[in-house]
């Protein structure tokens, strides 16, 4: 087991190396403004048997989970997802092997069975690199997971400190939960906000490694464009009274397109067809970008089950154009357009469009049309339906014979990045909220069946019926009488 600290400040933020107090189980020092990442690598050896047994069957497992709350990104930490838990998948040899029922239990998930039902297809004819398989559920707590984690985690040998630090993660803003088929370990990455963080870590047991960093992104001359420096402060718990001071550069496919930023919301009314608006500040691509003329605009949506969008609707290029919208890049294959939410079994969708900005000017819109499910009957005749907000970048191709080894700080299996080249640069624009309540989560009130006044619909439906059967009956009983009639004249006429 081994264990990663980082405090993360902005570029020109530090702190002085004598402000530090290190002895061989604890660092402290004075609190600091900065992003807080914690990341645990096991062995399969130390994990549950069922966990175990699940991770050895399969090829690839991904589990992201984003706050729906509005947070600042701080360099290198740049890859954003809509908020929820995004599940990427990739099945081993034994295909009938059914992570759902763990998944469930873990983080208390309520629409997961199992991946033939639940799971939808991702394409992996074009780049080698994306998952098979994906899944998607709204899910604003980790409650479930951390209380599943003390269970299994903090025994009652376990350190004071085990259970604490799990009950911290109620406040963070990501969760990445990766298994890694080579070395047979599983990774897990845990992400508090940018704000004001206690300076201070203790080793969990003297048998964990346990590494802390205090950086910040610098700007040496000799850095590339394509590269990110880092600079700081770090140690090793347990084999170090004092933290060395580090610099070093990496290649990162997710950069910032700060001060650029968009916003979200549904047009009103919204109806049955609600339209979804991006409002962008900027239509100018990332100036930092080595390839500005390669850049494209992106928009990648995780939409519910509640909602659906149209194939057909989306590839008319008249209709794009109209909308802001330049071409459908991506959208799960084989959605139902008419059956209703209550009997659709997978997750829902996802949707990658790619935009159209004006050539020059300043904030603009484009809008993305949607559709709804019919939803199951409710005693208030309304129902809600959440839609995150989507990730928006500028994907730019890098220079050619860049590459992208994996960095310290990189995320990658994040949906869109498997419908990408591997050169691909992703320039994140920071979503903001309207609302002013920091949530990236747009509702829509979708009207439903009122079943408190719905009864007389019962009754009537029943007499309707009633009145219909016995009409019918009437006219079998008339067709009847004339034809007896009928054949009793024909034998008179007969006898005569």
């Amino acid at each position: 087991m081994r264990e990663r600290i980082t405090f993360v400040q902005k570029e020109g933020d530090s702190i002085e190396p004598t402000a530090l107090k290190v002895d061989a189980s604890a660092l402290s020092g004075p609190d600091v403004k900065a992003v807080r990442e914690d990341r645990l690598t096991l062995a399969l050896d130390e994990l549950p048997n069922e966990l175990k047994a699940l991770l050895e069957g399969v090829s690839q497992l991904h589990i992201r989970w984003v706050d729906r709350g509005e947070h600042e990104a701080v360099s290198p930490l740049l890859a954003r997802l809509p908020p929820g838990f995004h599940l990427f998948y990739t099945p081993g040899s034994d295909t009938s092997i059914n992570p759902c029922p763990l998944l469930t239990r873990v983080f208390g998930l309520n629409s997961c069975s199992s991946p033939a039902e639940s799971f939808t297809t991702l394409p992996t004819d074009r780049f080698t690199h994306s998952t098979t398989h994906q899944f998607y559920q709204p899910l604003p707590s980790l409650s479930s997971f951390i209380n599943f984690a003390k269970s299994h985690l903090c025994p009652s040998d376990s350190p004071k400190s085990c259970s604490p630090r799990l009950s911290s993660l109620h406040r963070a803003s990501h969760l990445d939960i990766s298994y890694d088929t080579i070395s047979h370990t599983l990774r897990v990455t845990s992400l508090w906000p940018y704000s004001s963080h206690s300076l201070s870590a203790t080793l969990l047991s003297p048998s964990i490694r346990t590494e802390i960093g205090i950086i910040s992104t610098a700007s040496p001359k000799t850095l590339e464009a394509h590269e990110i420096a880092i600079s700081g402060l770090l140690t090793v718990l347990g084999q170090s009274n004092h933290p060395s001071p580090t610099l070093f550069t990496f290649p990162s496919r997710h950069r910032s397109a700060a001060p650029v930023s968009f916003t979200s919301q549904f047009l009103s009314p919204t109806g049955l067809h609600p339209v979804l608006q991006l409002s962008i500040t900027s239509p100018t691509p990332p100036i930092k970008s080595p390839n500005p003329d390669s850049c494209r605009l992106h928009a990648y949506f995780t939409l519910p089950k509640t909602v659906f969008p149209d194939r057909h609707q989306l590839s008319d290029p008249l209709f794009l154009a109209s909308k802001n919208l330049s071409a459908l890049r991506y959208i799960t294959p084989g959605i139902d357009l008419e059956a209703p939410e209550y009997v659709t079994n997978t997750w829902g969708s996802s949707l990658l469009l790619e935009l159209s900005p004006p050539l020059k000017g300043g904030e603009w819109t484009a809008q993305v049309p949607l559709h709804l499910r019919y939803l199951s009957p409710s005693v208030t005749g309304y129902r809600s339906a959440e839609v995150p907000y989507p990730a928006v970048f500028w994907a730019c191709e890098a220079e050619e014979g860049t590459r992208f080894p994996v960095n310290p700080f990189e995320k990658d299996k994040v949906g869109y990045d498997g419908l990408f080249g591997e050169r691909t640069v992703f320039w994140h624009l920071d979503p903001t909220t309207t609302a002013g309540d920091g949530v990236l989560v747009n509702g829509v009130k979708v009207p439903v069946l009122n079943l408190e006044k719905a009864g007389w619909v019962n009754v009537g439906t029943a007499v309707v019926v009633g009145l219909g059967f016995l009409w019918v009956v009437f006219k079998l009983l008339g067709v009847g009488f004339a034809g007896g009639r009928k054949v009793d004249g024909e034998e008179k006429k007969k006898r005569q």
